[in-house]
């Protein structure tokens, strides 16, 4: 599959009077420190209950040399806490429907178990984000029994399944499964602090991805991020679109937009002049430093809305590029290196079937883009980004910069050869097809 990046070493790179100016992406400065090997990081996100037949700590562990080969820095690990019985949906229940906060799910092993998978994945060179599910419990949580004022309530005064609104998508359900922890009182905010302090100095992960971090107090967050830095320097993913949850909280947050957008261009129902606009006439501004997590698919998207092969079609490929190349930090999920053709079952089991891995290298390809080149950093920063006018909305062509450090990212989002020009010259791509030119 590296065949597929036609990446072409250029000398120099012409001047392109057509590329647009600094963009606006950034509006003030992030307080966040992000720990210094997250700027040209990548994430990978662990699906533990279907990664292995075994669906286990110590079977996922047999993967970690070959994640490591492909490129991998950060491990996303979903929750590892027990699951609710009570309302438990299917056979196994949601991974986010939690019954404990300070245990371990025996589905998974054990406390030392998880111990030794995370020693054993710094030993390898990655760091560790735990999956972190503040917002809500599962109604048989030990805190209905130790705290149940703790909880918020209907008018009635009972406990009621979660109401939720989709901050992707904006629809609106009930999770019947949980209920919601009451987040105007500051017990429940130094309860729920003080149960991710145990994490970090029990198993010592590096930092937490937050579920549903939009739903919580933005002072929470902040107040969190303090105190747990005061523990140990963290790294914090919020599930969230929020600009103000990375002014002082968060490292990173979900680009939610560009991922949808991807769909879109893969879709034929938008092109390049959209994709231009995400970051010409950005919706939302940033602090400058921020980071965002930029995606084809992760739990939720391969559960819920489709595989890769649903969403995006022969495009697939086109759409990583652009995802790995673009301002944040790439993920990748379970089983996207395989080319996983299925929905995984989100409340039972359903272990990912591991083949010949046809895709690790292309995204193993990817990812060397990323740590070899600078301009490539996660960090949203003015003057980083050009998009390229290439006379063709079927083509979107963008330079990343960085000092010295060029690179430019030429990209067919079209089923159909392309004819374009960049920098004067004339071009041609094939369907789904792209180049990368660097320069130094």
């Amino acid at each position: 599959m590296i065949r597929h990046l036609m990446l072409a070493a250029l000398l120099a790179l012409p001047g392109l009077a057509h590329a647009a100016e600094a963009l606006p992406l950034t509006e003030g400065v992030s307080e966040v420190r992000h720990p210094a090997w997250s700027k040209r990081a990548t994430i990978y996100e662990v699906n533990i209950r279907q990664y292995t037949p075994e669906g286990t700590f110590r079977a996922f562990e047999k993967h970690l040399p070959r994640l490591r080969r492909m490129g991998v820095d950060v491990l996303w690990i979903m929750p590892v806490n027990p699951i609710a019985k009570q309302e438990r949906k299917g056979s196994l229940g949601s991974y986010y429907a939690v019954s404990d906060y300070l245990a371990v799910n025996p589905e998974y092993g054990d406390m030392a178990d998880f111990k030794h998978l995370v020693a054993e994945a710094h030993r390898q060179g990655f760091k560790v984000i735990l999956d972190w599910v503040a917002n809500h419990t599962g109604w048989d949580h030990v805190w209905t029994r130790e705290h149940p004022d703790w909880y918020k309530r209907s008018a009635a005064g009972e406990l009621e399944g979660y109401h939720y609104t989709d901050l992707s998508d904006h629809h609106e359900e009930v999770w019947a499964d949980v209920i919601g922890l009451d987040y105007s009182k500051q017990a429940v905010r130094d309860g729920m602090i003080a149960a991710m302090k145990f994490w970090l100095t029990e198993t010592g992960i590096d930092g937490f991805r937050c579920d549903v971090a939009w739903t919580l107090p933005v002072a929470f967050w902040d107040q969190a991020r303090r105190e747990l830095d005061a523990v140990k320097p963290v790294f914090l993913l919020a599930e969230a679109d929020t600009p103000e949850m990375q002014a002082r909280a968060f490292d990173m947050s979900y680009d939610w937009k560009l991922y949808h957008l991807l769909i879109d261009v893969a879709k034929g129902k938008a092109d390049a002049r959209d994709l231009a606009k995400h970051y010409t006439a950005p919706a939302r501004r940033y602090p400058a430093g921020a980071m965002r997590m930029t995606f084809t698919s992760n739990h939720d998207e391969n559960s819920w809305n489709g595989t890769d092969r649903e969403l995006y079609g022969d495009g697939s490929d086109a759409m990583a590029v652009l995802a790995a190349t673009l301002p944040g930090m790439p993920l990748v999920y379970s089983g996207q290196e395989e080319g996983l053709d299925k929905r995984l079952k989100f409340f039972d089991k359903d272990p990912i079937r591991w083949g010949k891995l046809p895709r690790a290298a292309f995204y193993q390809s990817l990812l060397a883009l990323k740590h070899a080149h600078p301009a490539l950093s996660s960090e949203h920063v003015p003057g980083n980004l050009e998009i390229i006018e290439t006379g063709n909305p079927m083509v979107f062509a963008f330079r990343r910069i960085a000092g010295r450090d060029h690179l430019r990212v030429e990209v067919n989002i079209s089923g159909e050869a392309q004819t374009y020009g960049v920098a004067g010259k004339p071009r041609s791509l094939a369907p789904w097809r792209w180049v990368i030119s660097e320069r130094r």
